[in-house]
C-alpha cells in the first residue's frame, strides 16, 4: 500500500513540473528575471511574471501595472 502511494506521489510531482518559463520584465527602471515550473505553460508563465513583479514593484497598484507589462524576454518549454 505504501509503495503504491509513494509511486503515485512521485509520478504526480514529475507531471506537475512538466513545463517551465523564464520571464524577464522591466518596470520603472528596474528589471528582474524569474523561472517557474508548473503543470501547464500558462501556469508557469503567470507564476514567473508574478514572481518577477514581486521583486520590482511595491504595493497593489504597482504590482498590477507590472504584471500587465509585456515581458522583455520569455522562454517557455
Amino acid at each position: 500500500m505504501f509503495v503504491g502511494i509513494a509511486v503515485f506521489v512521485i509520478a504526480q510531482s514529475l507531471v506537475a513540473d512538466a513545463h517551465s518559463c523564464e520571464i524577464c520584465i522591466d518596470y520603472q527602471g528596474r528589471s528582474q528575471c524569474r523561472t517557474v515550473s508548473a503543470a501547464t505553460i500558462e501556469q508557469a508563465r503567470e507564476g514567473a511574471i508574478t514572481n518577477a513583479c514581486a521583486f520590482i514593484s511595491s504595493g497593489v497598484t504597482e504590482t498590477i501595472a507590472c504584471q500587465r507589462r509585456k515581458p522583455t524576454s520569455e522562454r517557455c518549454r
